[in-house]
């Protein structure tokens, strides 16, 4: 399949926020490169200790679920286990300013992002579907001045087949005119063809290690697609 197809208007895009529609985990990265920086470990290299930190978090994420919340448990918790000293109250107003540094980041696009969206918008319906906080999620789209290009809004806790069966019931979507377009092949790749709808994998340098997973074959009468960036989308929708 090449760029010269284009699929129908009146598709329905299913689309991702988070290092899809604006840059995220890169704020992440250097919060834990500068939390391993000042944990300072003796024993412990710099990868050894994200290698823990990972742990952690994805213990906190089966509990707490995604999010700022999450994150500052899991550094206070991965300090805790480090660390051969207490955290006092110092250390800890520190541990929190690592986590507080995302939260006062402003938005910023994704390259192709401002200028496709509101294209795919007047060809097809977009709906917004992005896992996490649902407080968290919301103000970043409400800051990102994109709210308006979607018909709806869905902040499932996980991104499973289940969840996206759910959704495509919901919304009375048929699945051979649905897709999935994301950078995660584990939360927005594979479960959405495992739930029978098509997919865009969207190439980010910088995808969260914990959503990393090998890309499954589509099924036959499916489509996986592949762009190194949002504004390629313009080409097929």
């Amino acid at each position: 399949m090449t760029a010269e197809t284009h699929f129908a208007p009146g598709q329905t895009l299913l689309i991702d926020a988070d290092d899809t529609l604006w840059e995220n985990n890169i704020y992440f990265e250097r919060a834990i490169a500068a939390f391993i920086s000042y944990l300072d470990h003796k024993e412990y290299s710099r990868e050894e200790v994200r290698e823990k930190l990972n742990e952690v978090e994805r213990e906190n994420v089966r509990l707490h679920g995604y999010g700022l919340t999450s994150f500052r448990r899991a550094l206070v918790s991965c300090f805790e286990r480090l660390s051969t000293g207490p955290i006092t109250p110092a250390k800890h107003e520190r541990i929190m300013s690592f986590a507080q540094s995302i939260a006062d980041q402003e938005i910023e696009l994704l390259e192709g992002v401002a200028e496709t969206l509101p294209v795919l918008a007047s060809r097809h319906r977009l709906i917004l579907m992005t896992k996490g906080n649902q407080v968290e999620q919301a103000d970043k789209l409400a800051r990102s001045g994109l709210r308006e290009y979607f018909t709806a809004v869905e902040i499932p806790r996980e991104k499973d087949p289940d969840a996206y069966r759910e959704v495509c019931g919901k919304y009375e979507l048929t699945p051979h005119t649905t897709w999935m377009i994301g950078n995660s092949p584990k939360s927005d790749i594979n479960p959405a063809l495992a739930s029978g709808l098509h997919a865009v994998y969207i190439h980010h340098p910088h995808t969260w290690v914990l959503e990393h997973e090998l890309r499954d074959e589509p099924p036959p009468g499916q489509h996986l697609l592949e762009v190194e960036n949002f504004g390629e989308l313009g080409q097929w929708f």
